[in-house]
């Protein structure tokens, strides 16, 4: 009797714990910035390392086209069917919705049957190469978390370059070479992820595993991120602690997946054969379906959330830091160098918060971040704290009647026992739950 009410106090406990501190034990994804903690001062702030969710980045980019008249349909223009090069008796047309193909449908939701997708024009220039860039643009720092994924409606190309950029698009380095003959084309050993190590991750490599030419069955190229990761935090991404560590300690790493910018370079398209066949042109052409981006806003640890507002993303910074990546102190906390977040110690990371400044802490007396009022008092415009009845003091710290000398056992005014709230609640639970079966 004694140890099932033991139980069922301990169960209840657990359940008023978890009330009481509203974040879990192990930190998987960093997405809580901050919680309020019971301490023998009172209820303060605990800071941590934070980021938004991962998500699908293809809802907020900017696509362009280069040479902005290279999709099909203006004018009018026949082609053949994927699948058969010489059933030459489709229509692309820009002019009538059902038979357009613009670049906005290779980020639509395909459902279970793609049926949509972009189309260049045909290579009936030939033999002027066929070339097109397709540049994708977040105005803004992401960094992926999962495989880059296209699809194409067409053979899949036979020369290919995926390119990132850092600052915007001013500059482009290759993410990584694709290609029938990577010797040929682009005089480099072919290569696939799985040849790489933890040492060699960051290497630029050409593969030769996703360009088949034509082939129903082959549609999807990849740019392995999955992969790359795999090799710290093992083949099913358990360790994750192991990843965050090498994240946090290796910039080169870190910076490889961040983009502000993604560019497609299509350079070749799929020909199948040694030669190009001048009789049949209208069956070279590229055509995408689907492009999947999933990533974050980097915020570099200071933030869960990002706004998308008027076409731009925008993180809601924490930790007294601001600006579009959180790069910054706030004004007036500058009483220290701004430093990102880290992932270390794991699993809650460490935030490395904005301090006041020393010139701002005559007026700056709360904040409800680091100078929070105390004992349920609320900060007013920074400047001072509207303190409970019982309570004094520039934070609220003091009780009212210490400053009388009045706080006997008859003044009413003793200060409560520490964890009141929780012994409150715990009683409230005992008197109304009825028994815990185990």
């Amino acid at each position: 009797m004694y140890l099932s009410r033991f139980l069922s106090i301990h169960a209840l406990w657990v359940t008023v714990s978890s009330v009481m501190q509203p974040y879990p034990l192990v930190w998987g994804h960093y997405d809580v910035c901050k919680t309020q903690i019971y301490t023998e001062e009172g209820k303060v702030w605990d800071y941590m390392a934070c980021q938004p969710e991962s998500t699908d980045m293809t809802k907020y980019l900017r696509v362009k086209l280069d040479p902005p008249d290279i999709t099909c349909g203006d004018p009018p223009e026949s082609f053949c069917a994927m699948g058969n090069p010489y059933m030459c008796n489709n229509e692309c047309d820009a002019s009538t919705p059902e038979l357009a193909h613009p670049p906005e449908l290779m980020f639509d939701f395909e459902g279970r049957h793609p049926s949509t997708f972009w189309q260049s024009a045909t290579w009936k220039e030939y033999p002027k190469p066929l070339q097109v860039n397709i540049t994708l643009s977040w105005s803004k720092t992401i960094e992926l978390t999962d495989n880059i994924v296209m699809t194409f409606e067409s053979g899949r190309p036979d020369q290919m370059i995926l390119e990132k950029s850092l600052d915007y698009g001013r500059t482009w380095q290759p993410y990584q070479y694709y290609a029938t003959d990577c010797l040929d084309a682009f005089h480099m050993d072919p290569k696939s992820v799985r040849d790489l190590s933890q040492h060699t991750v960051l290497e630029i490599i050409c593969t030769e595993e996703y360009s088949t030419g034509y082939s129903t069955n082959s549609k999807i190229i990849h740019f392995e991120i999955k992969d790359r990761f795999a090799f710290f935090a093992g083949p099913r991404l358990r360790n994750m602690a192991s990843l965050y560590g090498q994240l946090d300690t290796t910039k080169k790493l870190r910076d490889f997946f961040t983009v502000t910018d993604l560019r497609i370079r299509l350079l070749r398209p799929a020909v199948g054969e040694m030669f190009v066949d001048e009789l049949h042109l209208a069956r070279y052409f590229y055509a995408i379906s689907d492009i999947k981006v999933r990533g974050r806003c980097k915020c570099n640890l200071h933030a869960t959330v990002c706004v998308y507002d008027n076409s731009k993303l925008t993180c809601e910074c924490e930790h007294n830091t601001t600006g579009p990546d959180c790069g910054k102190c706030k004004k007036n906390y500058q009483g220290r160098p701004w430093s990102p977040g880290s992932y270390l110690p794991i699993p809650k990371g460490t935030a490395n918060t904005c301090i006041p400044s020393i010139s701002s802490i005559g007026t700056n007396v709360c904040d409800n971040e680091l100078l929070h009022c105390q004992n349920g008092g609320t900060c007013h415009n920074n400047v001072r704290c509207l303190c409970p009845a019982a309570y004094t003091g520039v934070l609220c710290e003091k009780l009212r009647c210490e400053e009388a000398g009045s706080c006997g056992s008859d003044s009413g005014q003793g200060a409560p026992p520490r964890g009141a709230p929780a012994l409150l609640l715990l009683t409230a639970l005992l008197g109304t739950a009825s028994p815990l079966v185990f």
